[in-house]
């Protein structure tokens, strides 16, 4: 019988240690601080834009993901990848991240429904939602966690 060759899965993560002790989030300012640089300059009031910060269990960034782009009004975004990121960083809480083109700062229907099933999903995983931060282009920003809202 011969063997079979299947495809490897891997994920890359080289921390930058030199500023690994400065990037603790306490707040939504200061998770808002580290997110806004982010957003693509040229198209932050064009087109949605997706990020995911990760924390580890002090809630210092282990890193980011960049990973979803919208249209004007609306992105996609895949669960089971954000989530699968957070599990192969060992992650222990994510902050959500998306842009406003129009500069509206009230989260939409889809923003809210999008989540809760994320934070639903979070808690099967033992995994903690920390916000879902929405940004507006020409700065500010809106957090479902100061708001109550998760």
């Amino acid at each position: 019988m011969k063997p079979h060759t299947l495809n490897e899965i891997k994920i890359s993560y080289e921390p930058n240690r030199a500023s690994f002790d400065n990037l603790t989030i306490k707040d939504s300012k200061r998770a808002y601080e580290y997110l806004y640089p982010l957003f693509s300059e040229d198209i932050i009031s064009l087109q949605e834009e997706f990020i995911v910060l990760y924390l580890n269990r002090g809630n210092k960034i282990l890193g980011y993901f960049k990973g979803f782009k919208g249209g004007n009004a609306s992105v996609v975004c895949d669960i089971k990848i954000i989530l699968s990121i957070a599990l192969k960083g060992m992650a222990s809480s994510i902050i959500l991240a998306h842009n406003h083109p129009s500069g509206q700062l009230i989260p939409s229907e889809p923003d809210k429904v999008l989540t809760r099933k994320v934070r639903k999903a979070c808690e099967a995983l033992d995994l903690y939602l920390a916000d879902h931060i929405i940004v507006a282009p020409e700065g500010g920003y809106f957090s479902f966690a100061d708001e109550g809202l998760l």
